[in-house]
């Protein structure tokens, strides 16, 4: 038996049909189009699947949507709104990411630090990514675009 929720999505209002089961991930890819959180491991591991509830950095995977009714839900397409965010250009000029699959899931959680902590240290950094797995840089890009004065600039 279906129930509708309603909550935030990126800062308008919706609502959306789901059974007692669906995870938030499967949800909100399926039924509004967001396409930043990806399904990586399913077990809520590997973080490619963060957003942002009521601003805190959550795995989607481990979440039934049910719980988000009344919510605000941030997923990267939120953060951007249209326009690169400083992060995002960070990124690009440290060569952050290779495949970029691991990108929405990190942004998601260094969202969180730097909206708590707007000139964090290197090490508060690794502690925000650290359930965030990349395959392909080794971490040490990540860490240097977001320690990148202009990101703190922004803030």
């Amino acid at each position: 038996m279906k129930k509708t929720i309603h909550f935030k999505l990126n800062g308008e209002k919706t609502s959306m049909d789901v059974a007692p089961n669906d995870v938030l991930l499967e949800a909100l890819r399926a039924n509004l189009g967001a396409k930043s959180p990806k399904c990586g491991c399913d077990r809520g591991d590997c973080g490619t699947c963060t957003v942002m509830i009521n601003g805190r950095a959550v795995r989607s995977c481990l979440i039934l949507a049910v719980e988000v009714e009344g919510c605000e839900i941030l997923t990267l397409e939120g953060v951007s709104k249209g326009r690169i965010a400083a992060l995002q250009r960070s990124f690009v000029k440290h060569n952050s990411f290779q495949c970029g699959f691991c990108a929405p899931g990190m942004i998601m959680s260094l969202t969180e630090l730097l909206n708590h902590k707007p000139t964090p240290t290197e090490e508060e950094v690794k502690e925000a990514i650290s359930g965030n797995l990349c395959r392909c840089t080794g971490y040490t890009q990540i860490v240097e675009g977001v320690m990148d004065p202009a990101v703190s600039k922004k803030r």
